[in-house]
């Protein structure tokens, strides 16, 4: 998820702001999805086009945050907040007597306001608990990596941090317990991985971001996510999705691929049996400028895809 703005309304860029806005064309009188609220980078743009925003974040700090800001900004309030999962956006708006959007934007990952709070556990920067859940609920990162088996923890590093040597950082993390705070796990994952004060990349990293997805359900959640938009995007609606790794991407991208439908694709195939497109006009990867790059690093990484809906009707699974 983009960069978080401080707690006042001071002006905050999200990731590829220019480019998500240009993809959801919003006007006047729309009514837009913002999936991943944060702080409120993407609602604020919108809301500035004349659009009326719900807005979902499962981060009560960041719904105890975006409440202050939200009421003063317009007359009447065209924001409405959602502390839940963007999965669940289906039955949300219907609860608020909306079946149709004109517009979904949807940021992944963790968000800087999360990750500049050392105790909120999701990075190693700065010491803190070991904890990297987004809903402040559940099992912690600590609860995962202390109780866990040896073959469950290097089977997530492998999956969701594309970690080679997952099984010795695994058996390193067992050896280790009991873990309490991001420093100590970091310490652990440098010394089973040889790594060198001055090496370009911390291998720490792709083991935080693993654990990260795993207790959070982040990829599962992507995946829910992208079908509760098709299900609720009108004919000509659009959808905008930035993601920041490779595992969230490929998500993305094949799911486009697989809306897009088949016309004729194969010879042994009659053509009636042709699945209608359920999103047309599918982007390719659209990456930051250097400019943007250079102004927030953080940036970096993030690659945004979208789309237009059809009025082909959604698939089983988007209900």
């Amino acid at each position: 998820m983009s960069p978080a703005a401080p707690a006042n309304d001071a002006p905050h860029i999200p990731v590829l702001l220019d480019e998500v806005i240009a993809a959801l064309d919003p006007r006047p009188g729309d009514v837009i999805v913002d999936a991943t609220f944060g702080a409120g980078g993407y609602t604020r743009a919108l809301l500035d086009c004349g659009a009326t925003v719900h807005a979902f974040d499962r981060d009560p700090d960041a719904i105890a945050q975006g409440r202050g800001w939200a009421e003063a900004r317009t007359t009447p309030p065209r924001l409405v907040l959602h502390p839940r999962r963007f999965s669940e956006m289906v039955a949300a708006l219907a609860e608020a007597g909306i079946a149709q959007v004109d517009g979904v934007a949807m940021d992944i990952g963790v968000s800087s306001m999360q990750l500049d709070q050392p105790e909120r556990g999701f990075a190693f920067s700065v010491d803190g608990p070991l904890d990297m859940r987004m809903s402040q609920e559940g099992e912690s990162a600590a609860d995962f990596l202390n109780t866990a088996a040896e073959s469950t923890i290097a089977d997530v590093l492998y999956e969701y941090g594309e970690e080679r040597q997952s099984r010795r950082v695994a058996r390193a993390i067992v050896a280790a317990r009991p873990l309490h705070t991001t420093g100590e796990l970091a310490r652990v994952v440098r010394k089973a991985l040889g790594h060198k004060p001055g090496d370009k990349k911390d291998p720490a990293t792709r083991s935080f971001q693993a654990i990260r997805i795993h207790v959070n359900g982040e990829l599962d959640e992507l995946r829910e996510g992208l079908f509760a938009a098709e299900h609720v995007l009108r004919a000509g609606g659009r959808l905008a999705v930035v993601s920041f790794h490779s595992l969230e991407d490929r998500i993305v991208k094949r799911f486009l691929r697989d809306a897009a439908g088949r016309s004729g694709g194969s010879r042994y195939l009659p053509e009636n049996d042709a699945t209608p497109a359920i999103f047309t006009q599918i982007s390719k990867g659209i990456r930051p400028s250097d400019a943007e790059i250079a102004r927030n690093p953080r940036a970096r990484s993030s690659t945004l895809r979208h789309a237009v809906r059809s009025d082909a009707p959604p698939r089983k699974e988007a209900a």
